[in-house]
Parts: C-alpha cells; structure tokens; sequence
C-alpha cells in the first residue's frame, strides 16, 4: 500500500494506470490526520485479519450468490472449518445497493431453514440469521462494505 492511500489520494497519471502522487518516485510529507483518512479502517481492517484464521490465507476464495450485480459476495473458511467469514463489497461508490443473497450454510452441513449467528466485524454487531435468503443493504455513505463471521 502506498503512503498517500490512507488519505484516499487516487488521482491518476493521465493516460496510465497508477497514482499521480505515489511515492514511486518521491517521499512526500502528508498529514495523516487530515479529514477524510481512512486510518481507523484500515487499522480495524488488521485487527480483523490477524484474529480470523480464514484469512491468513489466500486460498479458499469462494464467490456466493448476490441478486444485485453492483455487489461483489464472497467467503473464507479456515482449513478446520472453524472460522467462517464472509465480505460483500458494494461496486457503487454513489448509491446505496440492497441485494437478496445466500448463507451457505450448505458448507456448514446446515439445512436450509437453519438458524446462524452472524457478527459485523468492522462493528461488533451480532444478530441470529433464520434461513437460507437474507437481505443485506450496504450505503457507501456509511461503509461501502461489510465483513462477518458466521457461527452455528
């Protein structure tokens, strides 16, 4: 990651497709207090992969079912099983995108109309999960993304 990144500097070089300011070819001072910065999320954005062993990997990628294309839906699970995470990324940097999707918790040896803890780890919010078909609504204007953990 590029020192800049943080402060969400993303002008491009005109015709090329890397950053105007990076620090490819020059060290720049910036104020890493700055309003706008990204630091706390990407702080917890750590935290997150250091404590969930599904994501101490790159291997296991699985992409599951969203309704809506200007979502992106995936998963990790750790090798044993234990740990089962799984992102929903909105595509749309403007608008709020809402999507029916899946609990796959046909990996967890679940029948459809199980019920699952679910956990917003960016938060710490818990809920239970009844079913298969879920609704998730994710606002740009608040966090274009979404990171849980799933238990039975």
């Amino acid at each position: 990651m590029y020192s800049g990144f943080e402060l969400c500097e993303s002008a491009p070089i005109p015709g090329k497709e890397e950053y105007l300011n990076s620090e490819k070819y020059e060290i720049r001072p910036r104020d890493f207090t700055a309003p706008g910065n990204i630091i706390a999320e990407i702080a917890q954005l750590n935290r997150i992969r250091r404590q969930n062993p599904a994501l101490h990997t790159h291997l296991g990628l699985k992409v599951y079912n969203a309704w809506n294309d200007n979502i992106l839906y995936f998963g990790k699970r750790s090798a044993d099983g234990s740990n089962f995470i799984l992102v929903a990324v909105s595509l749309d940097p403007h608008n709020p995108q809402e999507a029916n999707f899946e609990l796959p918790l046909w990996e967890m040896g679940l029948s459809d109309d199980a019920s699952t803890q679910g956990e917003d780890l960016m938060n710490g919010h818990r809920w239970t999960w009844h079913g298969k078909y879920q609704f998730m609504q994710i606002d740009p204007a608040f966090q274009p993304f979404g990171i849980w953990r799933i238990t039975t």
